[in-house]
């Protein structure tokens, strides 16, 4: 099974860099100084971000289909951070080193199937959720908080 794995882009955040503390709370977000490796795991770079660099906890909305299953949640994004993780058949390690809900979605944006898995076992329940021919894309969410990690489409000629 072909897939990718995909974060967020930096784009929508850029404007909160380097943005007051009092700005960033008008704005709903709070800024904080990483204190441990890991814990807080960037939803652009998809990894975890270094002691003593900063991070910006705010909402995202990580479901926008017009559905029940539209959804938002807390995020961690490293202040500055440019280059949105794009990768094919490739496991990022903040995802291998965790717990992971997996969330199969078919194009509506409702959710057909989802699984509990160690990131390091991710692959076969990648593969056993794109059997289904429904499940157009996964979602993938940190189990024990429940927040957005990353995106995982097929790849093409893969369906």
């Amino acid at each position: 099974m072909e897939f990718r794995i995909t974060g967020l882009a930096a784009e929508p955040f850029a404007a909160l860099y380097g943005l007051s503390d009092g700005e960033l709370a008008q704005r709903g977000v709070r800024r904080y100084r990483v204190d441990q490796k890991p814990g807080f795991p960037d939803r652009v770079t998809l990894r975890d971000v270094e002691i003593g660099e900063h991070v910006l906890l705010l909402n995202h909305v990580s479901q926008p289909a017009d559905s029940p299953y539209r959804a938002t949640h807390a995020i961690f994004v490293h202040e500055g951070a440019r280059e949105t993780y794009d990768r094919a058949n490739e496991i990022p390690d903040v995802m291998r080193t965790r717990l992971l809900s997996l969330r199969g979605f078919d194009t509506t944006g409702m959710m057909l199937d989802a699984e509990i898995v160690e990131g390091a076992a991710i692959e076969p329940v990648i593969a056993q959720l794109f059997a289904n021919p429904a499940i157009a894309y996964i979602h993938v969410h940190f189990a024990r908080r429940g927040c957005y990690a990353g995106r995982i489409d097929r790849l093409a000629g893969d369906a």
